[in-house]
Parts: structure tokens; sequence; C-alpha cells
């Protein structure tokens, strides 16, 4: 069961409860689900109870415990839904039946194939219309010029505009020896844009010259370096006769849980910095992403040692890996960074 299956069951189930009079009408255009928040439970979560209280006028927790029962029998649910669980002030939480897992992770990977480095882009936003006032100081400009793209990757209207508009405020790059100009010079457009849209806004950006190293405590570095080892990856299996997969069964390997986590986090974690206004949560993303994949193409290997022949799960695991690379590189795109095929 994916987000947007379990997103129609669970307004089945409001439909359901409306024609039972046991809440009262109109039924939501969309159900949004998203990850279990703090306190919660199992694969997915929506907070659909706590919206309807109000008009049901009834606390969230009763609203949450009408839907809970409907949501089981409803169409699509049975063998998909394992359990169903109310935490917090009304959250209904879903733990999916390791089938439904199954299917949802091979179809996550499937669509990010697909989508290639526009994952996460869509209409979330769309019919929002955002209009940013020009910004003099470059971490405040760049900031705008990142959150426009991000808004119009998720539908929404976004430009800047001289006169009556939104204005961006985050901590200035430095001391006026320390202008941006200064930054993009001395350390290139790359790592500059990281060292500005990394920081969260209140921030103040470090700009040292050890953006620029090539080891491991370079979070940029980290993050590109695991984009060219997908690439690495995909030019390895080209060598070897060995074109991806369709992910399967494997997915289900330990080895594959983080990574695949971390790729099903990311519309959400696109919509969230374009609606926030927020690109560090982006680079943040993009961080955990690497490391993810970091440690999965360690543990799992993606392509065969010496005499070991390729399987089936070489090929779900380069599926995995060339979804990876598809996001990171999508991700750094948004923030106006390059993604090498080599470093």
């Amino acid at each position: 069961m994916t987000p947007a299956e379990l997103s129609r069951t669970v307004r089945h189930a409001v439909c359901r409860a409306v024609a039972d009079d046991a809440l009262p009408g109109p039924v939501p255009d969309r159900i949004m689900i998203e990850r279990p928040r703090p306190g919660g439970s199992g694969d997915y979560a929506t907070s659909i109870a706590l919206r309807l209280a109000g008009p049901a006028g009834r606390p969230p927790r009763e609203v949450a415990e009408i839907l809970r029962g409907r949501v089981a029998t409803a169409p699509g649910a049975d063998g998909a839904i394992e359990r169903v669980e109310i935490t917090g002030p009304g959250f209904l939480n879903f733990t999916l039946a390791p089938a439904g897992r199954d299917r949802l992770r091979a179809e996550l990977v499937r669509t990010v194939l697909r989508d290639g480095t526009r994952h996460g882009h869509g209409d979330a936003l769309a019919g929002t219309a955002a209009r940013f006032a020009p910004a003099a100081e470059e971490r405040a400009a760049l900031w705008t010029r990142t959150v426009v793209a991000l808004l119009r990757a998720q539908g929404a209207e976004a430009e800047i505009v001289p006169g009556a508009a939104e204005t961006l405020r985050v901590t200035p790059v430095g001391a006026a020896s320390d202008t941006g100009s200064d930054v993009f010079r001395r350390l290139g457009p790359d790592a500059a844009r990281w060292a500005l849209l990394r920081p969260a806004a209140h921030d103040r950006p470090y700009t040292g010259p050890d953006l620029l190293v090539q080891r491991e405590s370079n979070p940029l570095f980290r993050v590109r370096y695991a984009h060219a080892r997908t690439q690495a990856l995909a030019r390895g299996a080209r060598q070897l006769g060995l074109t991806p997969g369709t992910p399967g069964y494997e997915v289900s390997e330990p080895t594959h849980t983080g990574l695949l986590t971390a790729l099903g986090d990311h519309p959400a974690v696109l919509e969230a910095a374009a609606g926030l206004r927020a690109p560090d949560r982006l680079a943040r993303h993009l961080e955990h992403t690497a490391e993810a994949f970091l440690r999965f193409q360690e543990a799992a290997r993606p392509l065969p040692l010496g005499d070991e022949k390729p399987s089936a799960a070489h090929r779900s695991r380069l599926a995995l890996a060339a979804a990876a690379g598809a996001v990171l590189a999508g991700g750094l795109s948004l923030l106006g960074i390059d993604a090498p095929e080599h470093l």
C-alpha cells in the first residue's frame, strides 16, 4: 500500500463515517499521509482526526476511534494494513503488513527511477502565490532565490518582485570585510552555496577553508561523494553487462531500510523546505540520504565480487543505488549545486 493508496483508504473511511452520521460533512478532498511524529508508531500517520474534531464538536481521539474501525474494513485495507493505532492527541498510526511494506518499498524505488532528479516535485503547493522582495545582502539573496526554486518545484507561483512582498530574513554572512561575494570568490560557487544554505536562517554560516577539503569531515564532500559512488556503480554494472532490475523481495533486507526511509521522506522534505522557506532542511536531508546510501553500499554490495555470479539481488540493489543517485542529484540541483559523476 502506497501513501496515495493509504490516503484513499482513509478518505473512504471518512466518507463512511459521514454517511453513517457518525461525523458531519463535508469530506476533505485530500487526506495527508506522513511519517509518524515523535511519540508515534508504525509506518505512516495522519492528523485527519484533529482536523475533523472541530466541525464534529468532539475530542480528536474520539474522532480517531470512529475512523479506526472503518479504516480496518475499508476497501484495500484487508491484508495491507496490519495495525491501526491512536497516539498523542488523536493521530492515526498505520503499520503495514509485511507484504504491503515490501510492495510499498518496491513501488518507491520504481517511482524514483521513473521521476529521476525530479522525484519529489509535484503540486503540493499548487494554488499558492508567493512574492518576495529583492535582498541586497548576498546570503539573503541566495536564500530567496533558492526558496523560489523550491516553491516552484511544488507547483506554487513564486517570484521576486519590488514593492510590497514577503521579505526573507537570515543572519548575514559575517563582518563587512567578509561579504557573500568574498565567500564565492574564496570557495567557488558550489561550496559557497552549501556554506550559506546549510545552516538554519538564524545561524551564522561558517565559511572556513575546510569546506574545500575532500574528506569525510566535509558534509558537502560526503553528499557529492555518495552521488559519485552511485555513478561509479552504474559504470561498473555496465561493464559487467548488468542492468538494474525491478525491485522485488530484496527490498526487505535490513541493509536497505535506512536508505529506503530517506528516499521515502524526500517528497515531504521538499514540501516542508518550500513551505517553511527553509532550504537548510533539504541540505540536512541530503546529508542523511548520503550517509544512508554509503552504509547501504558497504553492507549490501550492489556489484558481484570476484567469481560471484550476478543475481536478482544485485540488480535490485543497483536499482536502489540509482534511485539514491537521482535523489541526491535532484536535491543538489535545487540548491544550485553541481552533482559531479567523478570526484
